[in-house]
């Protein structure tokens, strides 16, 4: 992974684009959608299947409805259903299907945790930089939640995409104008944000979290010589670079 060598003071090249991404980047997406799926498997109460095959069965299950239904809690919803009927051995009956759909609800009704020093570190960076928010999901969920967040004022443009993959962050690249050798994207998942930017010829900064989605998980690419990784543990640490 190319990065700066850990000591050196590395010098902020001014007025680039910085397409940042928000769950688990910003703030706390994925733990939410890991408690309600601890509820649903506790309920489900397997007597056959381990947690961990239930679990397997759920990533099969989510992989088929955001193909079909893009992501979001609806699809989400729709996954723990067609994995309570694929694994039990009654009925869905509609009290199953409400405390199901209760598990759903409860991420809705989560409070927006922002990451460590977020505020902070946008509340700089928007003051130098041309700051896009790109994230995947239903317009209105994410939307909300960037509402709720407070972190608004600092995005010049707000991208909410069906799937983060080369051609969009190409669309992007022309829609904007942006230049490839001064436009990053920021974010937490490999295979949403890092790879697909870096096929499509932009820099990345890759900033790891401790619960990132299983279905995003990637190993990740080698950058071209004209493009740059870098690869941080905070998010803080942009300020060093940017």
């Amino acid at each position: 992974m190319s990065s700066i060598p850990k000591g050196e003071s590395p010098s902020r090249v001014p007025s680039q684009t910085l397409l940042i991404d928000a769950d688990d980047t910003l703030w706390e997406n994925n733990i939410y959608f890991e408690r309600a799926i601890a509820s649903f498997i506790f309920y489900l109460d397997h007597r056959v299947h381990t947690v961990e095959e239930v679990r397997e069965r759920l990533n099969i299950c989510e992989r088929a409805t955001i193909a079909a239904h893009g992501y979001g809690l609806l699809s989400f919803r729709l996954s723990l259903v067609a994995c309570f009927e694929q694994l039990s051995d009654i009925p869905l009956t509609p009290e199953h299907h409400a405390m199901i759909a209760s598990f759903a609800a409860s991420i809705a009704l989560a409070e927006i945790e922002l990451l460590p020093a977020v505020d902070s570190t946008l509340s700089e960076l928007h003051q130098r930089h041309r700051l896009i928010l790109v994230t995947k999901g239903d317009t209105a969920e994410q939307t909300d939640k960037l509402e709720r967040s407070g972190l608004r004022s600092f995005f010049s443009a707000v991208e909410v995409l069906a799937e983060k993959n080369s051609a969009a962050y190409r669309d992007i690249i022309l829609r904007y104008k942006c230049d490839p050798s001064s436009t990053w994207m920021i974010g937490n998942s490999p295979k949403s944000d890092i790879n697909p930017a870096l096929e499509a010829g932009l820099n990345a900064v890759f900033i790891p979290h401790d619960c990132t989605w299983i279905l995003e998980h990637e190993v990740i690419d080698r950058p071209a010589l004209t493009q740059r990784l870098i690869e941080l543990s905070r998010f803080e640490d942009l300020l060093q670079y940017f």
